[in-house]
């Protein structure tokens, strides 16, 4: 089933949220300490979430894809920043990679999209 960009990010935030209200005080821990890992520090928040996508990419989480490409997007990666990330991801990866590939620019055009559209659409 495929949902758009809207639907994935409520469906994040619905079970995030599901999840840190379970009362499982481990769960709150690591959301924590994955929250803290792409806070700015020495590094752009920018390029934490290009790192993060090329990481994904590889161990080929599409949920983990969008929500990276998502926020690259957000923090203002431009597409060719992007596709460099995508090229890093497929040379570290090889070419099991490729499908992850073509979501990642499924989702990369989608978002682009959504942000360029003009606000009376």
């Amino acid at each position: 089933m495929k949902r758009t960009t809207s639907e994935t990010r409520k469906y994040r935030l619905d079970m995030n949220d599901k999840i840190l209200n379970s009362g499982f005080r481990d769960f709150n821990k690591f959301f924590a300490f994955d929250n803290k890992a792409y806070t700015q520090g020495a590094l752009p928040v920018k390029t934490k979430e290009l790192m993060g996508l090329a990481a994904s990419m590889v161990l080929r989480c599409n949920d983990c894809i969008f929500y990276h490409i998502d926020r690259a997007i957000t923090e203002g990666a431009t597409r060719e920043e992007l596709h460099e990330t995508f090229n890093i991801a497929l040379i570290i990866g090889g070419s099991i990679v490729i499908p992850h590939l073509r979501y990642a620019f499924e989702v990369m055009d989608e978002i682009f999209n959504q942000t360029t559209k003009p606000a009376d659409e």
